[in-house]
């Protein structure tokens, strides 16, 4: 069993307490808002005219505050499988009103075909899902990018960031290496570093670009693209 540091559990799949994850997520995560602020432009290229956009694996809401002043006449839809995270999102939007946004209950993106009420009988046109699937294994993998598919809309867009598996032994173990530097040099300990690593392919289960491409293509997506790639996180986009 891999142990961390942590001196009590987790209230997520992370390896950070929900209502720390802010500060420790950017010590952790190379480029953290890199990666939201590409979500972001794709979506305005891709869907300006957004009416309905749902984030599975919200975390505390980051991406949508991002997203909110830029997409005025948008409704936002945020999810996650953890109360506390939910909680935490709530405590970041209590001024805003439900025809901008509003919440599901604690629910993972497998089971999302259960839980959304469409708004004005519509799906929503985007569902973002960042960094949030690498924690399932396949088969639930395989159901969340279904659940995905089959809530948005046609010509519906998806964007989702992962941590990937590199395609080599070697290249596995030069990535960590360098992503374990990254997390060093933002001042976290050894021992931090070490566990967290060691939760590669144990605590999350990343597949390669390949494989990432292929399922999205596998559960019925017409048009797939990797558009982003840094170490060990990649960004794609598809559309159903």
């Amino acid at each position: 069993m891999i142990m961390t540091t942590q001196t009590t559990p987790s209230d997520n799949t992370t390896p950070h307490k929900a209502s720390t994850y802010d500060r420790s997520v950017r010590q952790t995560i190379p480029f953290y808002e890199t990666i939201h602020s590409e979500t972001v432009d794709l979506v305005r290229r891709a869907k300006p005219d957004v009416a309905c956009w749902l984030d599975t694996g919200c975390g505390t809401g980051c991406l949508v505050e991002l997203a909110l002043p830029l997409f005025p006449r948008t409704q936002f839809i945020l999810a996650d499988p953890s109360t506390a995270m939910v909680q935490e999102a709530k405590k970041r939007f209590l001024e805003e009103p439900e025809s901008r946004l509003r919440f599901l209950p604690a629910v993972g993106s497998e089971s999302l075909v259960l839980h959304v009420v469409h708004v004005k009988r519509e799906s929503p046109q985007v569902v973002t899902a960042i960094l949030c699937h690498h924690y399932l294994r396949a088969q639930q993998r395989r159901e969340a990018l279904q659940s995905c598919y089959q809530v948005l809309e046609d010509d519906g867009l998806l964007v989702t960031f992962e941590i990937i598996a590199p395609c080599t032994e070697i290249g596995t173990q030069i990535a960590l290496e360098r992503w374990g530097c990254f997390q060093t040099a933002q001042g976290r300990s050894p021992a931090t570093v070490e566990n967290h690593l060691k939760r590669f392919n144990t605590k999350y289960f990343p597949i390669t670009v390949s494989e990432h491409l292929e399922l999205l293509r596998a559960v019925g997506f017409r048009a797939v693209e990797l558009f982003w790639l840094s170490q060990v996180h990649a960004g794609f986009y598809a559309i159903k």
